[in-house]
């Protein structure tokens, strides 16, 4: 990848683990056994399932926590400038 691309970080970088464990999980239910992440035999429509179905539980859980009169923590984002 060229330098300076790599712009996917985490909001909250001690996250790194559980979301890690949250794509293995998702891909199990997807039914795409032994996922290591980025897959090149696999089509991009695939990995991106993974991603998009992340996306989807997080967006539900967030709702439900709302429905349910929690309100969960929201990150503070601030602009931060990607490293070289």
């Amino acid at each position: 990848m060229a330098q300076g691309q790599n712009r996917n970080r985490k909001l909250i970088p001690q996250a790194a683990n559980a979301m890690e464990q949250f794509k293995y999980e998702t891909a199990a239910e997807l039914g795409i056994p032994n996922y290591q992440g980025y897959l090149g035999d696999l089509p991009s429509r695939m990995n991106g399932a993974v991603g998009g179905n992340m996306v989807k539980k997080m967006v539900a859980a967030y709702e439900q926590s709302l429905a349910q009169g929690q309100q969960p923590p929201t990150p503070q984002v601030t602009n931060q400038q990607p490293t070289p």
